[in-house]
């Protein structure tokens, strides 16, 4: 029966096939790995209803002794025990990757210090999921790769380590579309993430793990990387709010690179208001990040502080219309977003038709530099101090001691699609060189020509669909271009639940902000969330009943 409890091993099953895999090339498993997943036995606390509940809410029933987190980490892992792995004609979501077996023990501490009198915040207590691209020094980081399964960094990446620091429990690491190379999240280590509004499809990418897991309950709130729209596509596909905030707002320190000039690092959650505790924790200057220094001066004491149900009154909201799509595919995410428009105009704000923006598409369309970046910076990442990995793997091409790009693709454990990348991408030209000049100029470009425009139309944010169309099914592709304007100009952005198409897909509405502002786009999006409330759970992971 659909959400039945029943005692699981399904998550097993993926472990002892990579196990097989590893026996073959003569490497053996991480400890986490072969670890059980969590402390037997029952919670503290009867397990409390998670399926549409998030931060704020959470943070408030514990405040107010209604659970404790050890109960909602149980009611999570049971969550995930359940609806991972296939079950009855679903084929199961396949979002997680590790599970961190000292998540029970880390939430019963912070219950102790809840019951002493010390609350470190908001996030006290609460279970959250993070990408498996995020270093944790307790969990492998595996880049979604079997190749890099056993990989240890020395530490916490930096926004790990400030979300623990704010009381946040590390209850899971989510698959992503391998070293986050595309929207659609197939790994060779987490297999194909599957969509809880319809299983044969896709969740988006490339933190699409992070996206089903929060939808599904999983968790209430879950971090992401954003490249070009690896936290914007999967928030609009499972109905969620994601935010990819502006480059140099908070640290990517401890994050496999894709590319150091486009990556961020943002949270997906059910709500705005999570959105903005999550943003309070991890915002802020980091030396080991030196592009933070812009933030210095730049973020408020709270981001909750512009959380207005009245901020669209007044407002002046730009429709970028080149990127509403035309076709039979396109048009319900057409309407939807459209409707998001009037819907905002209801409440006070003023849309403007800006009409066709001819440079700034040909400067969004010449200013990705991940292929320059890519081999470069993730060396780099691989070789940082105290950072442990498989000497076999390492051995592979020269130099021997260092795990590097070569390596991983002489390996060929990774997924095919994208192990024909990494192949092609190894010996990248030395940077610079003269093309990689002329795309950092783009970006720099792009993101006066947006700014100008912004300030012609004295506009607040700029309006589009987040992607063309709802998630296509398992096995094929899609178009993601509209991710260019945010990622390739360092602007913020941020994405909103705009309703269900007829088919119950997800469809999200994308705001972009001028540069540290997000207080306005988290004030619009909020009061543009509480006069709609567009967000359902998905029916193919229901509540549970109790244990």
């Amino acid at each position: 029966m659909l959400g039945s409890d029943r005692p699981s091993t399904r998550r097993g099953r993926r472990w002892r096939a990579a196990t097989a895999i590893a026996l073959a090339v003569g490497m053996t498993l991480p400890a986490a790995a072969q670890a059980e997943t969590h402390p037997p036995g029952p919670p503290r606390n009867p397990a409390p209803e998670v399926v549409g509940v998030g931060v704020h809410e959470l943070s408030t029933m514990l405040a107010e002794r209604q659970t404790t987190s050890a109960a909602l980490v149980e009611a999570y892992l049971r969550r995930i025990d359940a609806y991972e792995e296939a079950y009855d004609d679903q084929p199961g979501l396949h979002a997680v990757i590790t599970v961190n077996p000292r998540a029970t023990a880390q939430a019963r501490r912070l219950d102790a210090e809840r019951r002493s009198g010390r609350i470190r915040g908001p996030l006290h207590g609460i279970p959250i999921v993070i990408k498996d691209n995020h270093d944790t020094g307790d969990l492998p980081t595996s880049n979604g790769s079997l190749a890099l399964r056993e990989l240890r960094p020395p530490d916490d990446a930096t926004q790990v380590r400030l979300l623990r620091e704010a009381g946040a429990i590390i209850l899971a690491k989510t698959n992503l579309h391998e070293f986050a190379m595309n929207i659609t999240t197939v790994s060779s280590l987490g297999g194909q993430t599957r969509n809880p509004y319809d299983q044969q499809r896709h969740p988006g990418g490339s933190s699409g793990g992070t996206g089903a897991a929060v939808a599904a309950a999983f968790a209430p709130v879950g971090m992401g990387s954003d490249t070009c729209g690896s936290i914007r596509i999967p928030a609009a596909h499972n109905a969620l709010v994601g935010l990819r905030p502006t480059l140099g707002l908070s640290s990517r320190a401890g994050v496999a690179p894709l590319s150091s000039t486009q990556d961020t690092v943002g949270p997906l959650g059910l709500s705005v208001r999570d959105v903005a505790l999550v943003l309070d924790a991890t915002a802020g200057h980091d030396p080991d990040d030196p592009v933070t220094e812009a933030a210095v001066g730049r973020v408020p004491d709270t981001y909750l502080s512009t959380l207005d149900d009245r901020a669209l009154a007044g407002a002046r909201i730009g429709l970028f219309t080149d990127y509403f799509g035309v076709t039979p595919e396109e048009q319900p995410t057409t309407d939807l977003v459209r409707a998001a428009a009037r819907d905002m105009a209801a409440r006070g704000a003023e849309t403007v038709e800006l009409g066709p923006q001819p440079e700034i598409l040909a400067a969004a369309g010449a200013a990705n530099v991940v292929r320059d970046e890519f081999e470069r910076d993730l060396d780099a990442y691989l070789a940082a101090p105290g950072t442990r990995a498989p000497r076999s793997l390492a051995r592979l091409e020269p130099p021997r001691n260092l795990v590097t790009l070569a390596d991983i693709a002489t390996s060929g454990l990774v997924t095919p699609s994208v192990l024909s990348t990494l192949r092609n991408w190894v010996d990248s030209p030395e940077l610079p060189h003269p093309e990689y000049e002329e795309r950092l100029r783009q970006r720099e470009v792009l993101h006066a020509r947006i700014t100008a425009l912004m300030t012609a139309h004295d506009l607040d944010v700029i309006l589009y669909p987040t992607i063309t169309a709802p998630a296509t099914p398992v096995g094929t592709s899609q178009s993601y271009a509209n991710c260019r304007l945010a990622a390739y100009s360092g602007l913020p952005a941020l994405t909103v639940p705009a309703g269900l198409t007829a088919d119950g897909l997800p469809v999200g509405v994308e705001l972009l902000g001028r540069a540290f502002d997000e207080p306005t786009l988290l004030g619009i999006g909020h009061a543009y969330e509480q006069a709609t409330r567009h967000r359902i759970p998905p029916a193919s992971t229901p509540e549970l009943t109790p244990a």
